[in-house]
């Protein structure tokens, strides 16, 4: 009697699809808004990051900003250009024929600018001559500085290759170089300043869009 052994075998099957790789460029939201709700302020930064490898991206940011800033014995304005170079992850595990984002991000920004003393107040210290105000404006061109910035933030598809994404940042300072008479109030793409620390921080409501090159298949 014969005794007949089969070996069975189990197929897995593979779902395998393909996910877009290409260009994504945007425009930061927040700052039109604050130009429309703030008179002090203007600004505008476009956006974008190009796909790599599977959840890397290289990243980019460009934009101008002008701020006037109103202090107890005087007035300052700053305006002028950064960029920001730098990559992110993706940290979110997408479904098949998902691509939202969990980005964690590191940035170099780098902006030249100049500062203008618009007024100053000087104090007597005797109540008979009161204060001195002083509304000759001092500019300060060719100013530049330079930091690094960690950032985390998300992105979701809304409809197809639109996206609306979020991120805070922070900041530290590595270079900068200041009027002769006085310190940086506000450097454009990095904030406000302050001489008790290096640090800043900083936020981004964007929308942007994805512009498709080619596609590569994921199992």
């Amino acid at each position: 009697m014969g005794i007949e052994t089969s070996n069975a075998q189990t197929a897995t099957d593979t779902l395998n699809y393909k996910e877009r790789y290409g260009l994504r460029v945007g425009i930061d939201l927040s700052k039109p808004l604050r130009t429309l709700l703030q008179d002090e302020y203007s600004g505008l930064e476009l956006l974008g990051d190009y796909r790599i490898y599977k959840d890397y991206y290289m990243a980019a940011e460009i934009g101008n900003e002008q701020m006037d800033l109103f202090e107890e014995n005087l007035n300052v304005s700053a305006k002028g250009s950064y960029i920001k170079l730098g990559a992110d992850y993706n940290a979110y595990e997408n479904w098949a024929g998902m691509e939202n984002a969990i980005i964690i991000g590191l940035r170099y920004g780098f902006s030249t600018f100049s500062q203008t003393l618009e007024s100053y107040a000087i104090s007597t210290q005797t109540p008979y001559f009161g204060t001195d105000v002083i509304l000759t404006p001092q500019e300060s061109k060719g100013l530049t500085a330079s930091w690094v910035e960690l950032l985390v933030g998300i992105k979701v598809e809304l409809f197809q290759n639109l996206y609306l994404g979020a991120n805070v940042q922070l900041k530290r300072q590595v270079t900068e170089t200041t009027p002769s008479n006085m310190d940086n109030l506000y450097i454009p793409g990095f904030g406000v300043t302050n001489d008790f620390s290096q640090f800043g921080v900083g936020y981004s409501y964007n929308i942007s869009y994805l512009i498709p090159l080619y596609k590569k298949a994921k199992d």
